[in-house]
């Protein structure tokens, strides 16, 4: 596939900074649709949600929202960042985006994780003490689920099927993706299925994680998968300006709102005081903020060392104002997609002419 460029958001209900207002969730909701349709008019390939159980998050049914931006979307691949699978019914997750993949014309994806947080195992009853084997098992569900139907399927922690008739069914093969955080065996455990890898790069120096994306194509190699089948995606905290300044000026004081609230039920409130967030956005660093060109180089100089399929940037953490997230998805989709996908391709056509 050709390189991709898309977004993907939490719908954070934190206060803003400036009015101290706490945003309501369903005008944030309807913010997200209106995102997802800007992205989509802009010429993004990717809009993606992510799944929380807390009241400072507007989504928990990822699903649900996706179904309404694919009612108001055509072209744009709308999928779930992260579905936590390991809290949720395999049954029901692939019913949820098969559904949305045929409101959408096959454009659902699942990106499954095992959830950065842990609110929603008592939620629905879950053990933490089974945290890794509730991954594993349903995971393993729900790939059968995508391959067959009927289906009969036996697990330790969830009920049997027995010749089970599990519908709707997709007009195509859903896309599985699997989150990973730095996480060595989950890195490994994407590369053995052959499923694409979902990393999460969310602070420090991007080039640290060079050996996790090397360690998925090895193992993914050793199970004997086609290595063009073992897709990559970078995903990083973002915004774009016109200028690094503005950029810096406008989005600073909203991620440090969101960045304290998202820490807060971790313990005490992590602080990304102003030099750090300029540190994060220096060549080295794993944000994408600053000008179009900037962004740019950044995402270039990433696909030099990491060859992957797809950058996905959280754009605005906290509660950006709407206005200002729209003019960041029109910088993306006008100036930055299309100068990213030309030199991509060509450097991607020129590292296959080197092997052969």
């Amino acid at each position: 596939m050709a390189f991709e460029l898309g977004i993907y958001h939490f719908g954070e209900l934190t206060p803003d900074p400036t009015t101290g207002i706490t945003p309501a969730p369903g005008p944030r909701l309807r913010e997200l649709v209106e995102q997802a349709r800007a992205a989509d008019e802009a010429g993004l390939d990717v809009f993606a949600v992510g799944e929380h159980h807390r009241t400072d998050f507007a989504v928990s049914s990822p699903a649900v929202l996706l179904a309404a931006m694919a009612e108001n979307t055509r072209r744009i691949k709308l999928s779930s960042a992260v579905t936590v699978l390991s809290s949720d019914d395999p049954v029901r997750v692939f019913q949820q985006f098969a559904t949305v993949d045929l409101l959408s014309g096959g454009r659902a994806e699942i990106i499954a994780g095992r959830g950065s947080y842990i609110e929603s195992f008592p939620v629905f009853g879950h053990d933490l003490d089974d945290y890794a084997q509730l991954f594993a098992e349903k995971l393993d569900l729900l790939l059968r689920l995508r391959a067959e139907n009927p289906i009969t399927w036996q697990g330790s922690l969830r009920p049997s099927l027995n010749d089970a008739d599990i519908t709707p069914r997709p007009d195509r093969e859903l896309p599985v993706w699997v989150a990973v955080g730095g996480t060595p065996a989950s890195v490994v455990r994407a590369g053995r299925l052959g499923l694409p890898l979902s990393l999460a790069i969310i602070g420090g120096g991007y080039r640290q994680f060079a050996p996790f994306v090397d360690l998925y194509r090895q193992a993914g190699a050793e199970a004997g998968h086609d290595p063009s089948a073992l897709k990559v995606s970078i995903n990083s905290p973002g915004f774009v300006a016109a200028t690094h300044e503005e950029a810096i000026e406008v989005s600073h004081p909203y991620f440090q709102a969101g960045w304290m609230a998202n820490h807060h039920q971790r313990g005490k409130g992590v602080p990304m005081p102003r030099r750090a967030y300029e540190a994060q956005a220096t060549p080295g660093g794993a944000f994408f903020l600053g000008s179009a060109q900037e962004v740019i180089d950044k995402i270039l100089a990433q696909y030099r060392l990491f060859r992957h399929d797809r950058m996905m940037i959280q754009l605005g953490f906290g509660t950006l104002p709407q206005k200002e997230a729209l003019k960041a998805i029109e910088l993306l989709g006008s100036e930055v997609a299309p100068v990213v996908r030309k030199e991509i391709a060509a450097l991607s056509a020129s590292g296959a002419e080197a092997a052969s």
